[in-house]
């Protein structure tokens, strides 16, 4: 019997990367791999369904599910996790003296859907009581114009969410004053170039993002790799295939973090982070499934469905393949 023919669209990360090198391989099948940046396999994925196997937003994948309209099933591989307080730029000449300031602001964003930005208005509202409707969102391009949602969005009508010119950039507008802060999952370039009176809301946020862990457990999930659906029902065993092959990658990955021979990563003081990052957070701090990451994914839904992103309170199980949630265990 001939294996099945899958194409697979993701990061090529280190805890990826022994997939599309063929380590790590997804049983019974032959993939296709496009190594490619996140944001395009969203918008391939969720636009137009290109790719088998993706990997997605999670928190486009919570909104969509929540209606009835998602083309994948989720499995709890978590390609992408990261601490976001660092994702908020701030201009230091209007008032902002910490993150209670935000609010009557007026604050770009990519698009209001994408993950970090779920996280950040979510630990805003929980830690400093700053709520979505205290803020003016305007959300385009970080440094493309013409950026629009990868979704569609159904707000209530307390938020305040108005798309940008479409010849305008969030990072052109935050240098030239016309936006007091950005929410953005990467550094404008305007920050980046040192432009004036632009800085990081928390210029400390590795202290921060440490307090944040220790006072709630919580490492943020960004992505999740997606099954097609109708391939899913067409092939039952197909989404636990592809989480072992992602748990196989990303065991490798560790693997070879934990190296001090030689060095994976081309990072001088590396094994010292890896090794720094377990005695805080535990081994298998950057761990897959839905047991294990059920605090960031209760966190997590209860904030889409807040924000008026979710049509509903969604549980995490209703996120992903009914197999993936029972696994054989020996």
């Amino acid at each position: 019997m001939s294996n099945l023919a899958v194409s697979l669209g993701c990061c090529a990360y280190d805890r990826t990367r022994a997939i599309f090198d063929g380590r790590a391989a997804i049983k019974g099948c032959d993939v296709i791999c496009d190594p490619i940046e996140p944001e395009e396999a969203f918008h391939r994925a969720f636009k137009f369904q290109e790719f088998d196997i993706s990997e997605l937003s999670l928190s486009s994948h919570m909104m969509t599910t929540s209606r009835g309209e998602n083309e994948y099933v989720g499995v709890p591989a978590f390609v992408s996790r990261l601490f976001r307080h660092s994702g908020i730029y701030i201009r230091t000449d209007r008032g902002i003296e910490g993150p209670a300031s935000l609010a009557g602001k007026t604050i770009g964003l990519p698009e209001y859907q994408i993950t970090a930005n779920v996280w950040i208005r979510g630990m805003l509202h929980d830690d400093y009581g700053v709520k979505p409707s205290d803020i003016h969102w305007r959300s385009g391009g970080l440094e493309d114009p013409g950026r629009e949602e990868r979704s569609p969005l159904n707000l209530p009508p307390e938020i305040d969410l108005t798309p940008i010119a479409g010849d305008r950039t969030l990072s052109e507008m935050l240098a030239e004053g016309e936006l007091d802060a950005v929410f953005s999952a990467r550094a404008p370039s305007c920050y980046l170039q040192g432009a004036p009176n632009i800085d990081r809301l928390f210029p400390d946020f590795r202290d921060v993002e440490r307090d944040y862990f220790r006072r709630t457990g919580i490492f943020p999930v960004m992505h999740i790799i997606g099954v097609r659906k109708s391939l899913a029902e067409a092939h039952p065993w197909l989404p636990v295939n592809v989480y072992n092959a992602f748990v196989e990658a990303k065991r490798l990955c560790m693997s070879e973090l934990g190296q001090i021979g030689h060095l994976f990563a081309s990072l001088p003081w590396g094994v010292a982070d890896f090794q720094d990052a377990q005695a805080l957070m535990g081994e298998d701090y950057w761990r897959y499934g839905v047991t294990e990451n059920r605090p960031e994914l209760e966190a997590l839904t209860r904030y889409s469905f807040e924000q008026g992103l979710s049509a509903r309170k969604l549980v995490p199980e209703d996120l992903f393949a009914a197999p993936v949630l029972d696994l054989f265990k020996i």
